[in-house]
């Protein structure tokens, strides 16, 4: 997570969620129990029954800030390209971690969304481990995001949206006027007691809030515009806990480095917000 200066010159971090250093694990077991076997596995394990490299050799290390949503972006890569087929063990919790840089911790609430989603499951025993299950027809939102993906260009909408998400947090940084900091606040404020089914709906409000305390109409009128496309990708997805919890910190610290008047780390903090949405986005997307 970045780190940026409170106005008297220090640099808080901003808090995220769950350590995602390798070794972080205290507990030292795979929860799956799949590190015990040394690797056995029925069938295929990992290797795409081939003898063909293993698909961790696709995956990149992680970048910090947005280790959860990073790291389910990757695995949900690795799920839909068919790397591992339906049947197959995933690659075992230790090695992929190692691949990611990310603590087992994090890896694990990366395998149970997935699991919850019907994706993979979790076998324990001396043939344990986290496996994929084949693809139903999806009832789960998969085909209506599907036909909304096609009607828009996922790509420059994310693009777009981080332009004028950075914009406005350094815009609001730099000439927020007093009565507006009430009302940023507020808006916060509002997110972090929203209930889940109420989340989307105060997050909206607090981004086209800091958009329109930017001084700028023409910029709250863009962001609208494409909070409004990228809200309809966004409610085929589910909501994470995680993932929310995650959003609430850099809610926070965005926030808290606009009420500083520190503009350079409110855009920071922003930029690596958008790049957490867009990773989710991407997960799910492929």
């Amino acid at each position: 997570m970045a780190t940026r200066r409170r106005t008297d010159g220090t640099r808080p971090v901003a808090a995220d969620g769950a350590p995602d250093a390798v070794g972080e694990d205290a507990t030292g077991e795979d929860a799956t129990g799949g590190e015990a076997t040394g690797g056995e596995a029925t069938g295929r394990e990992a290797t795409g029954g081939d003898g063909s490299a293993p698909p961790v050799s696709v995956l990149r290390p992680v970048r910090a800030g947005n280790g959860f949503e990073e790291t389910l972006e990757q695995v949900l890569q690795l799920l839909r390209l068919g790397l591992v087929p339906p049947g197959d063990r995933l690659p075992a919790e230790r090695e992929l971690a190692q691949h990611l840089g990310v603590s087992r911790v994090t890896l694990r609430e990366v395998l149970k969304v997935l699991q919850d989603q019907g994706m993979v499951e979790s076998r324990r025993g001396r043939y344990g481990g986290t496996f994929v299950l084949p693809r139903a027809a999806a009832a789960d939102g998969s085909d209506e995001l599907r036909r909304r993906v096609a009607a828009v260009d996922v790509e420059d909408t994310l693009r777009f949206r981080e332009v004028l998400e950075t914009g406005a947090a350094g815009l609001c940084a730099d000439g927020l006027a007093v009565e507006g900091e009430g009302r940023l606040r507020a808006a916060l404020e509002a997110t972090q007691g929203a209930r889940l089914e109420d989340y989307r709906r105060q997050d909206t409000l607090l981004h086209l809030t800091l958009a329109e305390l930017s001084g700028s109409t023409s910029l709250a009128a863009g962001y609208a515009s494409v909070r409004a496309t990228l809200n309809e990708l966004l409610d085929c997805i589910p909501l994470l806990v995680r993932n929310l919890e995650h959003s609430q910190q850099q809610h926070a610290a965005v926030v808290e480095a606009v009420l500083d008047r520190d503009a350079e780390a409110a855009r920071e903090m922003m930029r690596e917000h958008c790049a957490g949405t867009a990773a989710l986005l991407r997960g799910f997307l492929a």
